[in-house]
């Protein structure tokens, strides 16, 4: 793409775009507000797009799929992920690749199909049945947009596990005029076979991640199953390998947490001790607050986290340095602050929450200053 090329776009061509271009090969999806968009595109611009006639059928084509090397990619709203959680764990256990594009609105249950939010998180941290942890990243504007899809896309592969794109209404529908040079060249990602010794299909191999054989391969005979099993792919219970193999589930992604932590930090000055931490939708905002703050003499840093689950330990120890941390997310609970510090946080962490309307910059400005 070429410097100086405007054009009026919208986040949801920005991201099946980049998806297409970093290796994903099939979209399967059933439409819902606010994620129509993503579903138009995908039909004009994926090399093989399937509709299916609801949630559930979604992510089960999508695990047949990706167990036959496809990369699929998805995208709903909160109500369809809800029907896809069974199959969405099934997937994750079986170390199925795909990439899931959420697009957040006001909740709870269907809410209102147009009106924005950042209600999702919460959800996504307890989706998979015993607590284990899968990469959720959240793009915060359009350049965010194309690398985290393609970001989406490395992890999916490169660790074997489905992957959240948590987006909101105002990235995937809002048009604005944009420079599209400022979306600089992806690397398409394919399945790299990395076997060491005896194939086993389970096998962990670089990254505690096994080695991806597809269904139908001329070399090697692979299986997959959702449910606990040894490194032969065998169904088993309590037997050791068995359960270790299902603990690496969980350490592939605490092990290997810097290759997926993404963020922004925008420090105004050593001698900064107010923090402002926010993702996703809301990072406009507090930019513009920061804006404000610097203009007036206030010296106020700006944390933009864009890889938002598993959490990395490193970012306990940034929050450490500050005596002020305002987190500004749009719902009503403070679902980041929950995450990071439980249902009791520090004195020095207050949020800035809203439903129904967008958080403005003012009101993060006020909170700085209160």
């Amino acid at each position: 793409m070429t410097t100086g090329q405007l054009a009026l776009v919208d986040g949801s061509k920005i991201i099946i775009e980049a998806l297409a271009q970093s290796g994903a090969d099939v979209f399967v999806g059933y439409p819902i507000t606010p994620s129509n968009w993503t579903y138009k595109y995908a039909k004009q611009r994926m090399p093989l797009f399937l509709a299916a006639p609801d949630e559930i059928s979604t992510l089960q084509w999508m695990a047949g799929l990706s167990a036959t090397g496809k990369i699929p990619v998805t995208s709903s709203a909160f109500p369809g992920i809800a029907l896809m959680v069974e199959s969405i764990n099934m997937a994750y256990a079986m170390e199925l690749p795909m990439v899931i594009v959420i697009t957040q609105r006001l909740g709870p249950s269907t809410g209102s199909a147009t009106t924005g939010a950042q209600g999702d998180l919460m959800f996504l941290k307890g989706i998979i049945s015993g607590g284990y942890p899968v990469p959720v990243f959240s793009p915060s504007c359009f350049e965010d947009a194309w690398t985290l899809s393609n970001k989406a896309v490395e992890t999916a592969i490169k660790y074997r596990t489905p992957v959240f794109l948590l987006t909101s209404k105002e990235m995937v529908m809002y048009r604005k005029s944009f420079d599209l040079g400022r979306l600089k060249p992806l690397q398409k990602h394919t399945h790299q076979r990395q076997i060491t010794g005896e194939f086993k299909p389970y096998k962990p191999e670089a990254n505690d991640t096994p080695a991806f054989v597809p269904l139908g391969d001329d070399e090697f005979s692979t299986r997959f199953t959702a449910s606990t099993h040894d490194q032969d792919g065998n169904i088993r219970k309590a037997d050791p390998e068995a359960m270790a193999n299902t603990k690496r589930l969980r350490k592939k992604f605490i092990r290997n947490i810097d290759d997926l932590f993404a963020y922004e930090w925008i420090k105004s000055g050593p001698s900064a001790k107010t923090l402002i931490l926010t993702w996703g939708i809301t990072t406009d905002a507090a930019k513009d607050a920061i804006k404000i703050l610097t203009r007036d003499g206030k010296n106020v840093d700006l944390l933009v986290l864009k890889t938002l689950l598993p959490v990395h330990q490193k970012l306990y120890d940034w929050l450490d340095d500050y005596d002020k941390i305002i987190i500004a997310e749009e719902n009503l609970t403070g679902q980041l602050k929950e995450i990071l510090f439980g249902e009791r946080a520090p004195g020095k962490v207050t949020g800035v929450n809203k439903i129904g309307m967008m958080i403005t910059p003012g009101e993060i400005v006020e909170a700085v200053l209160s």
